[in-house]
């Protein structure tokens, strides 16, 4: 073993960790750019190396990529990467009052933490994990997915039903394209640019980024809270927030090693799962989703746990545990390593080394996280909205694209902000439809070859309910739906006065109106899923139809009670509604001119267009003149990154 560690310490190897957590964490920090993406892209880095350099670069700009995501899901209420989902919940919560700094550092320290818990079980625990990983069969797959969607009951901002009727929205976006389960072709209306489905990543730019920068143009107020004073990287405050939650640190830890060995199953699994547990087992879970800093350890020390966690399946079975594990696979029979059991001792040096490598990635994470970190929050909480807003719609933008080369994959990211601004100004918070998304292929499979089997059995029931492991998921999610509800449980049962229902106040006659149009919106969805459904066959039908079936019995439970209640969650429109409306315009016109005169011109009139309609503070002619030169730089700098380095063909002019 000391071998291994001396190999993994040379020079070379060194510089390759130190390298690609570097580029990871600024990769992974980008919107649109995922860790698989990141990956991929410095592929061919490795085919004129040694395997076990080649693992390790790749390794640690995987691990670099994860923590990553955090930035942009903190300071930009945007997950960099899918795994940072569960991140916005109390990083953007800290950012806005203040402490985006202490935020970011706990961020680090815990995918730090993860990371090296990952990697040490891989180390110690690869052969046995990967094992029981294998009695994972899609029942259980199934069973995870709705153990996941048990988060509503914490995401769902004051209205449990609201919540639930947005997962199900979310499970039903899901649903378009060619099915995974029987390839038939299902809700597209004939759409060619639906064929493909809704990208997960660009729809979570869409959801998360797009409302945050409505918000953002409407009033003067500031972005995020500025310090009065520098401080640093508030180490001393974020290794005692660390210490304090150090069995939600472990247990977070161990769920993301245990998820990511799933094959399939990922971070964002990983990281909802472990803020479920942190939420359910805290004694103040009403903080939650409003800046306690439990969340963020629990999300960010699993995500990256996973790193570890997937490459036992991928090394000791050749089973990607996760999307970017699959690249690396492939990378790896490029050099004509082959993975399976007798790799750890038919090439013991490779792995061994790539082990020790990752370890040490990990650990230089830290410097390297809280330095880039430092930069990242400095840069955006003193820039001016003139300058952030266009600067991060761009970003959007040009990270959407890039996901697919596909401008539809672009429009359909700004109409799906524009849906969930209107949806979280009525009470459907964002989240639940996030994870209905995420979740939704996950346990429609699951669902669709649980029912198969039990079918052929004659054994749906047992099939569903009788595996031991299933009936573990299963309590665990009945806990997560009901132990929220508990204090209100208690109250009803005790009889006690003055609950927080009894205290709120009927809402105006508007009010329910505008939520009763909301649902039925949502029910005339359902409605049509329910009506193309039974033009489909059995195995692409049985899921969306039962999705579309719950779900208007959702609607029509709460719209029953808003009538008798009167009682509406919503958010009030504050500000511009003029400003608010430029947003998605500007950015709508500029998409739809850039087949005419390509991404750059176009790129720039988006940006320039935005500049007004953000501009709150007086600027100087000098002033004005180094803001539009600031941002010119910005857009063309990452438009050709993105076009020369990243190899993204962005769309050329048609006109000239």
């Amino acid at each position: 073993m000391i071998d291994f560690l001396l190999n993994a310490l040379s020079p070379l190897n060194l510089s390759l960790a130190l390298f690609g957590v570097a580029a990871g964490t600024v990769i992974g920090s980008i919107p649109g750019l995922t860790a698989t993406m990141a990956v991929a892209i410095l592929v061919p880095l490795t085919f004129v190396m040694p395997p076990d350099s080649a693992l390790i670069l790749l390794g640690a700009i995987y691990t670099g990529a994860i923590y990553g995501g955090a930035y942009a899901a903190i300071l930009l209420n945007t997950p960099g990467t899918p795994s940072a989902i569960a991140t916005t919940f109390d990083g953007y919560p800290m950012a806005k009052r203040g402490e985006g700094d202490l935020a970011v550092s706990i961020a680090c320290l815990s995918s730090v933490v993860g990371g090296l818990v990952g990697a040490i079980a891989l180390l110690l625990l690869a052969p046995p994990l990967a094992e029981a990983a294998l009695a994972f069969g899609p029942v259980e797959y199934f069973w995870l997915a709705i153990f996941g969607l048990s988060l509503i009951a914490a995401l769902s901002t004051g209205d449990f039903l609201k919540g639930t009727i947005g997962a199900c929205f979310g499970l039903l976006l899901a649903m378009i394209g060619v099915s995974e389960t029987s390839a038939e072709v299902r809700f597209t209306f004939g759409s060619q640019t639906l064929l493909g489905g809704i990208e997960t990543v660009s729809a979570l730019i869409g959801l998360y980024c797009i409302p945050v920068l409505i918000d953002l143009v409407a009033t003067p107020a500031k972005h995020l809270e500025i310090p009065e004073q520098k401080r640093g990287f508030r180490l001393p405050e974020a290794m005692t927030t660390m210490l304090k939650n150090k069995f939600n640190l472990m247990r977070s830890s161990v769920i993301g090693t245990l998820v990511g060995a799933l094959p399939g199953a990922g971070g964002s699994i990983a990281g909802l799962v472990s803020y479920s547990e942190a939420r359910r087992s805290s004694r103040d879970r009403d903080s939650f989703g409003k800046g306690n800093p439990a969340g963020i350890i629990a999300t960010e020390s699993a995500n990256n746990a996973t790193v570890g966690g997937g490459f036992i399946p991928t090394l000791v079975l050749g089973i990607p545990g996760t999307p970017p594990d699959a690249v690396i696979l492939g990378a790896l029979l490029v050099q004509g390593v082959r993975t399976g059991p007798s790799l750890f001792s038919g090439s013991a040096d490779i792995v061994y080394t790539f082990i020790f490598g990752l370890l040490l990635a990990t650990i230089l994470m830290l410097p390297v996280g809280l330095i880039i970190g430092r930069f990242a929050y400095g840069a955006i909480v003193r820039a001016p909205k003139a300058a952030l807003v266009p600067a991060v719609a761009f970003m959007t933008v040009i990270g959407t694209f890039a996901i697919r080369n596909s401008i539809s994959d672009v429009v359909i990211m700004i109409l799906l902000g524009i849906v969930g601004w209107l949806a979280s100004k009525r009470g459907f918070s964002t989240s639940p439809i996030v994870l209905g998304l995420i979740l939704g292929s996950i346990a429609e499979q699951g669902f669709v070859q649980s029912w198969t089997i039990g079918d052929a059995i004659g054994d749906l029931w047992g099939q569903f309910f009788g595996r031991p492991l299933s009936m573990v998921i299963i309590a665990l999610t009945l806990m997560s739906f009901i132990y929220p509800f508990v204090p209100k449980i208690k109250s009803i049962v005790n009889r006690s006065n003055n609950t927080d229902e009894e205290q709120r106040e009927r809402a105006p006659k508007a009010s329910v109106i505008k939520d009763l149009i909301g649902f039925a919106i949502f029910g005339v969805i359902a409605a049509t899923v329910v009506g193309l459904s039974g033009k489909l066959n059995p195995d692409a039908a049985v899921f969306p139809h039962t999705v579309a079936v719950a779900m208007l019995c959702l609607i029509g439970l709460a719209g029953v009670m808003l009538i008798i209640t009167r009682h509406v969650t919503e958010q009030r429109i504050q500000g511009s509604k003029l400003r608010m409306l430029a947003v998605p315009s500007v950015m709508m016109m500029a998409v739809a001119l850039m087949p005419f005169l390509g991404f750059y011109i176009s790129a720039l009139l988006l940006g320039l267009g935005l500049v007004l309609p953000s501009q709150h503070d007086r600027f100087t002619t000098k002033g004005w003149f180094w803001l539009v030169i600031g941002l010119i730089a910005v857009i063309l700098s990452f438009s050709i990154l993105f076009n020369q380095v990243l190899g993204v063909p962005l769309p050329k002019a048609s006109l000239f």
